[in-house]
């Protein structure tokens, strides 16, 4: 064996060997994600106003209490009353207290009802939203794994591709290579260069977003251990349909809506019912053209209210509201279709994902030996530098697809758990396990 031959071994042995790396798991990156993630936030202040729609509709029936005063300047002209003829100015107040206790109020009751299906709505979302940040971290954590995983292939590549370049250089050089040869490996060669500054770009921005989500600096990342790849769950199509149906937090908020939008139609056709209180006012009257004069006066009253005409507002409120109220209901049937789609998809997706990972491990150790008989061949000149850069080339890319595989199966995972609305803190745990040396 040439000094020149051997001096390829040392890069065809680093493209054999993995490096691995430990740092920061996935939980504490979704823990930092759940204190300051903004769409998060948004769905928690959504629940929080929503909290106050009932106690508002609740006021209604509750005891009011107010308070009333006024002072004022006045002139009048007094006359026709037992030879009456006096014009005078004076100044007058007034104190009241009324109080008023509502003893039907129809539109009160349905806008009880209505809070309560508004809080579901909004509960159903910051459901949603926290099994979404979840997906959304976990995604974006194995990301830059895998870029750290093709960037290294890609820089292994390169260095075992800059040994075959000088190889060639030095054999054309003493008289026992060809030109041939050194154009191709160094065709090969900036390729490869090419690929490892994609790698390296592709390994900034997965970091950024996984920054983005944790709004904070991404140091190592522990890395995945291997792992035995596990599809669906139960490993039927129709449970997980079933209970996507059942428990997916975007249907749950779209069938809440749909009832609000619902009650918001009976809100609106109440507005024509009578309205019936209980009112108790207590006054004190000062200052009148007579002198010393002072009314102080005490009441109670039962008082009824019903709207005849107004000029076709509720009518008109109710026609709204009768809108409204279909577009939620078909609004619903989307997400009900398009939630059923997604868990039908990452299903098959998680199904796949298996057999791609097998198949790609497979095709990751027939490269490998398809590159050591190669380089062995042309250790003993039965197969060219050609042979032996295409190999080298075949086994880089079966690593990169292997890297896609390997970290699609773990992805594939939590995005059914979401899909079907069952994501959960223990699902991160499960996964977070399958992490470090």
């Amino acid at each position: 064996m040439s000094a020149l031959r051997r001096t390829l071994l040392p890069a065809l042995a680093a493209l054999l060997l993995s490096p691995a790396v430990f740092g920061e798991d996935l939980l504490s990156a979704y823990q930092a994600a759940l204190r300051t993630d903004p769409s998060l936030a948004e769905a928690r202040a959504k629940l929080q106003a929503a909290e106050q729609d009932k106690p508002l509709a609740r006021s209604a029936y509750l005891p009011h209490l107010g308070l009333g005063a006024s002072v004022g300047f006045n002139t009048g002209k007094f006359s026709g009353f037992a030879g009456l003829d006096l014009s005078k100015a004076y100044l007058s107040n007034s104190y009241s207290v009324t109080l008023s206790q509502a003893i039907f109020n129809g539109p009160a009751l349905a806008a009880l009802k209505e809070a309560g299906s508004s809080i579901q709505a909004a509960s159903a979302g910051l459901a949603y939203a926290e099994q979404d940040l979840a997906l959304r971290v976990a995604k974006a954590y194995f990301a830059v794994l895998e870029a750290q995983a093709q960037e290294a292939v890609a820089a292994k590549q390169t260095k075992l591709l800059q040994s075959i370049y000088e190889q060639t250089e030095a054999m054309l050089r003493i008289g026992t290579g060809d030109i041939i040869s050194v154009r191709e490996a160094r065709a090969r060669l900036d390729s490869a260069k090419a690929d490892e500054i994609q790698a390296q770009n592709a390994t900034a921005i997965a970091r950024k977003e996984l920054e983005r989500l944790t709004h904070q600096p991404v140091g190592q990342l522990a890395p995945l251990r291997n792992y035995q790849a596990l599809g669906p769950q139960p490993d039927d199509m129709q449970a997980w349909v079933a209970a996507t149906l059942k428990s997916q937090p975007q249907i749950l908020q779209a069938e809440a809506e749909t009832q609000t939008a619902q009650d918001e139609v009976e809100v609106q056709r109440r507005a024509r019912w009578p309205k019936l209180d209980l009112q108790g006012i207590a006054q004190h009257v000062h200052g009148n053209p007579f002198p010393g004069f002072t009314e102080n006066q005490a009441g109670v009253s039962l008082n009824l209210s019903m709207p005849i005409f107004e000029g076709g507002q509720i009518s008109s409120q109710v026609q709204k509201a009768e809108a409204q109220s279909m577009a939620s209901a078909d609004h619903l049937g989307s997400v009900r279709d398009a939630a059923q789609l997604r868990v039908e998809s990452a299903f098959l997706d998680l199904k796949n994902s298996v057999a791609q990972l097998k198949a790609a491990k497979e095709a990751v150790q027939s490269a490998k030996i398809s590159l050591e008989g190669t380089r062995k061949g042309y250790e003993v000149g039965t197969r060219s530098i050609i042979d032996l850069l295409q190999t080298a080339t075949d086994y880089a890319r079966a690593e990169q697809q292997y890297n896609v595989a390997y970290y699609r199966q773990i992805t594939a995972r939590i995005a059914l758990k979401a899909a079907a609305g069952q994501l959960d803190l223990a699902d991160l745990e499960s996964i977070n396990h399958l992490l470090g040396s």
